[in-house]
């Protein structure tokens, strides 16, 4: 037998006793490979004695790497023998030693040596799947920061398929801060001011400024007459250790503003990083903020997102934040943490103001954000912030500072009243409510219903609205098209004639959602336009005073509702871009009083678009963007591209949790099951990916770190 063909049947025969390919493992050494004879020329019958040697050779490299990995698996205490015993039985019956079986084959077999430790799992986080992945974990894995097995906790699970190591983070940074020349790199001022903080805690908040891979930053800290003793001698260690650390020690306690106050007059930095005094950055947060300023030069504020910790460090309930969403922002100070201000502004509108303890920060940046750019602002969707979730914080439960939700009031109040006086702002369950005023001439409303047949699902609709709307200047315009049941002309004459504010009109074309309604809007007498459809029914009597309260305001676009199932469920809460391939609504299921994600189905705030199911918009604004789409979205997204289209405008669209309605349409409703239909969704989906990809892509209201394939924000 040549040389070739005596390699091939050792290699097959290394491959029936190894199924994976084995290589020595580089952190033992091996005995040496019996060497090939190039000249070799064997029969069939001494080949029989030369497989057997073989055979011998590739069992006892085996065994010996195997007896030398035992040692250090052993001594890691993530094998346990009794727990590999009970759930491989062939290796309890066999009666070999675990240990052993599991160093030489069984973590070939993906078999998992204890309850803490996944070999398959492990084996995808690692490039060199020829290393026993324990062995792996014990000498390298642990260092780089590998997961030993899949997280149960979701947030946990995200944190570990989604952020890099620290040391590759800071290993990146450093690389590309290296490219940057002094003159374009920013200087930062950390404003941190204390109060009888925790010891351990204080330590590690400095520590991770001192850590920070960017490295053109000072550390203003203003102790507000701490009573404690430590604090003096701990900022004292610090400020000797580094002097880019500047204390102040103020003579008299004047709570958090005032003490904020302080730490900025010893700012020199062109920015301000607004820190609490038991929170944590990440190592790279600077980083990734002088980045965006390079970028961006014109910038003002940025805001990132951020998670809690608790006492021991333990990593929770990620905020994965909207970009800059003005309406949310009012009603809630979702900014929160990491805040970086250009210091020039920040010393302009005179820093935090005294009296607005609680708040301090809301009706800082309310101030601060007032008639700027919104291209000035710049939201960074990477966690930078840890905020430190114990007894006593914001973070660790609303009721722990009460006092804050009247101090936000006050500050919004303030804020409004300067822009306009029939603004007024209300507390609602520890959220924040404002109410936009009507003109006094109330603007006619022209509620377009388009149906056909089914008159006593439009029956409930109009006799809802009829009965519960407090709004006094309406008109409901009811398309009908293509009826021909008795019934529903016999409701339609009879609605007529009990309430002058019905017009009926007939549409006597093929169905075309977007036709009839822009048919319709030709024929609205009203200033304001609202699409409804006839299996509403309204809930609560202000609803369509509470959505022309925001469809009048010049900034405002569309305006939607929150709608429900029969069953109190939410059916819809706004409009995600780019779930289920084009958009979804949020919060989808979820019960009628829950509070959503970081309270968002509960918060008045900015989507890229509503459900025309009910919606409102100035008349001007339909016709400018030339209404719905009749040719190319007959059925389906209409509504989210018209809403794009009104966006594109420079408008903001807005949906409020307070104008609330049933939405009787089935779970099931819609499905796009017949040939014709399917084809005609694909079609217009087809056409919303053309002309929207972007959008869709990257809705600015909503995370990329959340969900894409249900609607309730999972990460």
């Amino acid at each position: 037998m040549s040389k070739p063909r005596l390699k091939k049947r050792i290699a097959r025969l290394r491959r029936k006793i190894f199924p994976v390919k084995v290589k020595p493992d580089p952190h033992f050494q091996t005995i040496e490979s019996p060497q090939i004879n190039p000249n070799l020329v064997i029969s069939d019958r001494e080949l029989a004695d030369y497989e057997f040697k073989i055979i011998s050779y590739i069992i006892s490299q085996g065994e010996l790497r195997a007896t030398e990995s035992a040692g250090a698996v052993a001594a890691s205490e993530l094998f346990d023998a009794a727990y590999y015993l009970d759930n491989n039985r062939d290796v309890l019956e066999a009666r070999v030693d675990p240990l052993h079986h599991y160093c030489v084959n069984g973590w070939r077999e993906f078999r998992d040596p204890s309850s803490y430790f996944s070999t398959s799992f492990y084996r995808r986080q690692i490039k060199n799947k020829k290393i026993n992945p324990l062995l792996h974990y014990i000498t390298e894995g642990r260092e780089l920061g590998l997961s030993p097995k899949e997280p149960r906790d979701p947030y946990l699970r995200w944190i570990h398929n989604n952020e890099k190591s620290l040391n590759r983070e800071i290993e990146n940074a450093a690389h590309i801060i290296s490219g940057w020349s002094e003159n374009e790199k920013p200087h930062f001022s950390i404003i941190l001011p204390v109060y009888n903080t925790d010891p351990q805690l204080l330590d590690r908040a400095i520590e991770t400024v001192i850590d920070q891979a960017y490295t053109n930053w000072e550390l203003c800290i203003s102790d507000d007459a701490s009573t404690q003793p430590h604090i003096g001698p701990l900022l004292e260690k610090w400020a000797q250790k580094d002097d880019r650390i500047k204390v102040h020690y103020r003579d008299k306690n004047g709570h958090i503003s005032a003490n904020s106050n302080s730490a900025l007059d010893l700012a020199v930095g062109d920015y301000c990083v607004l820190m609490d005094h038991d929170d944590e950055l990440r190592p790279h947060s600077l980083f990734e903020v002088a980045k965006v300023i390079i970028e961006k030069p014109e910038t003002l504020f940025i805001y990132s997102d951020e998670d809690k910790i608790d006492h021991e460090g333990n990593r929770k309930d990620p905020h994965f934040k909207s970009s800059w969403n003005p309406d949310l922002f009012y009603v809630q100070n979702y900014l929160n943490h990491l805040t970086v201000l250009k210091t020039s502004r920040l010393r302009e509108i005179g820093g935090w103001r005294i009296g607005y303890e609680g708040s301090q920060d809301h009706d800082l940046y309310l101030r601060f954000l007032h008639d700027i750019d919104k291209d000035q602002i710049t939201h960074i969707p990477k966690i930078l912030y840890h905020w430190r979730a114990i007894e006593g914080s914001a973070a660790f439960f609303n009721d722990e500072k009460n006092y804050t939700h009247d101090a936000g009031v006050k500050a919004l109040s303030d804020y409004f009243h300067g822009i306009d006086k029939g603004v007024t702002v209300s507390n609602n369950n520890h959220f924040y409510r404002i109410h936009y005023p009507i003109p006094d001439t109330a603007p006619l409303v022209s509620l377009i219903m388009p149906m056909k047949d089914l008159a006593s699902i439009t029956q409930v609709c109009v006799e809802s609205i009829l009965e519960k709307t407090d709004y006094p200047h309406y008109e409901i315009l009811i398309v009908n098209n293509n009826s021909e049941e008795a019934e529903t002309f016999d409701f339609l004459s009879a609605i007529k004639n009990k309430s002058s504010r019905v017009r009926v009109i007939d549409y006597e074309q093929p169905f075309n959602f977007s036709a009839i309604n822009n048919y319709a809007v030709k024929h609205a007498k009203g200033e304001i336009i609202g699409l409804i459809n006839n299996d509403m029914e309204i809930i609560n009597d202000d609803w369509l005073s509470e959505m022309v309260s925001h469809a009048v305001r010049p900034e405002i676009g569309c305006v939607g509702a929150k709608l429900y199932y029969p069953d109190n469920t939410i059916q819809h809460a706004g409009v995600i871009l780019g779930i289920g391939g084009v958009a979804g609504h949020s919060h989808k299921y979820i019960s009628r009083g829950e509070h959503g994600y970081f309270s968002r189905a509960q918060l008045t705030q900015n989507f890229s678009a509503v459900t025309a199911a009910l919606l409102l918009v100035e008349k001007s604004i339909y016709e400018k963007v030339g209404g719905l789409n009749e040719d190319h979205l007959k059925v389906a997204f209409n509504d989210i591209d018209f809403c794009l289209k009104v966006m594109n405008t420079g408008l903001r669209n807005l949906w409020t949790p307070y104008a609330e309605a049933y939405h009787h349409e089935s779970k099931s409703r819609g499905a796009e099951d017949s040939p014709d239909k399917i084809k005609r969704f694909h079609q217009e989906m087809k056409y919303m990916h053309q002309n929207w990809a972007n959008a869709i892509d990257h809705d600015p209201y909503y995370s990329p770190h959340l969900s894409r394939d249900i609607e309730d924000f999972t990460y």
